[in-house]
C-alpha cells in the first residue's frame, strides 16, 4: 500500500492528520478509550492532535490529561462551559482545523460529536466520523440532534453490535453510516494485581466481596439492586457488597441502604483510582444497569478473571459471548432471576473467571481497538485520494 497522500497533505510528510474530539478529559470509561487511543496510535502513519470541548479539568482533579501530554500528544481546550461560549468555541476549532488540516475528524461523545461536525464540515475536512458509546434511553434530544447533523458524517462509529442497532432503529441513522469497534484494553493493566486492602471499609478479610462499580446513577441501577439485597446478601452473613463510584443518586442510595438491617455489610467506597486493586480483593462484579454501551467495567472485570453478573443491556452479551452470557446476565428487573444467577456464579466463579480472562485475551485487547480505528482512517483516505 502506498504512503502517499500528496494529493490531501500538502506538507508532504506522508501521515494522516487526524483531529480527535472529546466532551471532556475527566476519568471516565469513555475518556480512558479514546485517551487509549490517542496515545497508541502509530506515530509513523498518523500525526494526532486532542481537542477538548470542556475547560480542562482544574488542577488536583484527576484527570486524562496528564497521559496525553506525557505521550507528546498535542492538546487544546476550546473552553465551551454553557451557551454563551458555544459559538465562540465552534469558530476557535474550525479556525483550529483550517490551520491542522486534518485529514480526518473522529469524535466521542455527544457533544463533541456536534460540535466538532460542525467545524469540521465547514472548514472543509473531507472525512467526518463520530462516535456512538451508549444507546441513548434518556436524552431523546440527543437522537434527534444525530438524524438533523447525519448528512455531515460519514460513518458512526458504534461501540457494541447493540448500540448500531439501536441507533439504526431508534436514531434512524441509515445502516450503511454504521460500523461497530468495541472497546478493548490490556489484561495486564487488571490481571494478577495485588489486592486492595478492603479493612479500610470495614470489610471482613474472610468475607465475600460483591463489587459494583460505577457512577451512582438511574442509569447504573443501583437503587433496584438494593432491592434485590434481602435474599443474596441479607441471608448471607458471610456476603458484603461494595458499591464505587459517586453521582448524582449517592444521598438517596445510602438512604436506601441505611434502612436495611444489614446495612454494616453495604460499603459506598466513593470514587476510586485503584480499579484494579479493588477488583482483585473481589470475588464477583455485578452490573444492574437498565441500559449501556458497552460497560468498560465489565471488561475490566473480565481481565482481571472474575465472573460477573449483568443485566442485558447494550454491549454485555457482545463482551461475554454466547455461553457464557447465559451464564452470567439476568433481565433487569427479574429479581427472583437475579439472586439465583448470584449463587450460581459464585459456586462456579474460579470456571467462569479464567474463560472470562481468556475471552478479554482473544477478542478485546487494545492493540484490536487501535487497529479498527487506523484501518478505518487510512482507508477513508486512501479511497478518496484514490491511492492504494
Amino acid at each position: 500500500m502506498s504512503m502517499n497522500l500528496s494529493p490531501a497533505n500538502p506538507d508532504n510528510s506522508g501521515k494522516i492528520r487526524v483531529a480527535l474530539c472529546t466532551t471532556e478529559l475527566g476519568i471516565g470509561g469513555a475518556e480512558r478509550m479514546f485517551t487509549e487511543l490517542a496515545v497508541r496510535v502509530d506515530r509513523s502513519r498518523f500525526e494526532v492532535s486532542v481537542f477538548c470541548m470542556k475547560p480542562f479539568p482544574a488542577r488536583g482533579i484527576l484527570s486524562c490529561l496528564p497521559l496525553l501530554k506525557n505521550a507528546g500528544v498535542e492538546v487544546h481546550s476550546l473552553e465551551i462551559a454553557g451557551l454563551y461560549s458555544l459559538m465562540t468555541g465552534i469558530r476557535q476549532l474550525r479556525l483550529f482545523f483550517q490551520k491542522f488540516k486534518p485529514h480526518v475528524c473522529q469524535s466521542f461523545l455527544f457533544h463533541a460529536n456536534c460540535i466538532s461536525r460542525i467545524a469540521a464540515h465547514s472548514a472543509g475536512v473531507r472525512h467526518i466520523f463520530s462516535g456512538i458509546r451508549v444507546a441513548e434511553r434518556e436524552k431523546k434530544w440527543h437522537l434527534l440532534a444525530d438524524y438533523w447533523s447525519h448528512s455531515l458524517v460519514e460513518k458512526y462509529v458504534c461501540v457494541s453490535q447493540s448500540v448500531s442497532r439501536f441507533t439504526e432503529l431508534q436514531g434512524h441513522i441509515p445502516r450503511q453510516k454504521l460500523l461497530v469497534i468495541p472497546n478493548g484494553l490490556q489484561v495486564s493493566d487488571f490481571f494478577g494485581k495485588p489486592q486492595a486492602d478492603l479493612t479500610e471499609f470495614g470489610c471482613r478479610p474472610e468475607s465475600t466481596k460483591i463489587i459494583s462499580i460505577g457512577r451512582l446513577h438511574r442509569q447504573k441501577g443501583i437503587d433496584w439492586l438494593l432491592e434485590t439485597t434481602p435474599e443474596w446478601l441479607g441471608n448471607h452473613p458471610d456476603r458484603e457488597l461494595l458499591i464505587v463510584g459517586t453521582g448524582s443518586e449517592e444521598s438517596r442510595l445510602k438512604e436506601t441502604a441505611r434502612k436495611l438491617p444489614f446495612s454494616d455489610r453495604i460499603h459506598f467506597c466513593g470514587w476510586r483510582e485503584d480499579v484494579p486493586e479493588l477488583l482483585a480483593a473481589s470475588d464477583i462484579m455485578v452490573l444492574p444497569s437498565r441500559w449501556e454501551g458497552m460497560p468498560n467495567v465489565v471488561l475490566q472485570a473480565m481481565a482481571a478473571g472474575l465472573p460477573v453478573l449483568a443485566t442485558r443491556v447494550e454491549g454485555v452479551e457482545e463482551l461475554l459471548g454466547d455461553d457464557l452470557a447465559e451464564r452470567q446476565t439476568s433481565p433487569f428487573g427479574d429479581t427472583k432471576q437475579w439472586c439465583r444467577k448470584i449463587e450460581q456464579v459464585l459456586i462456579a466463579a474460579k470456571e467462569l473467571g479464567i474463560k472470562n480472562r481468556q475471552r478479554v485475551e482473544e477478542h478485546f485487547t487494545i492493540e484490536k481497538m487501535v487497529s479498527a480505528y487506523e484501518e478505518l482512517w487510512w482507508n477513508a483516505v486512501h479511497k478518496t485520494d484514490g491511492t492504494d
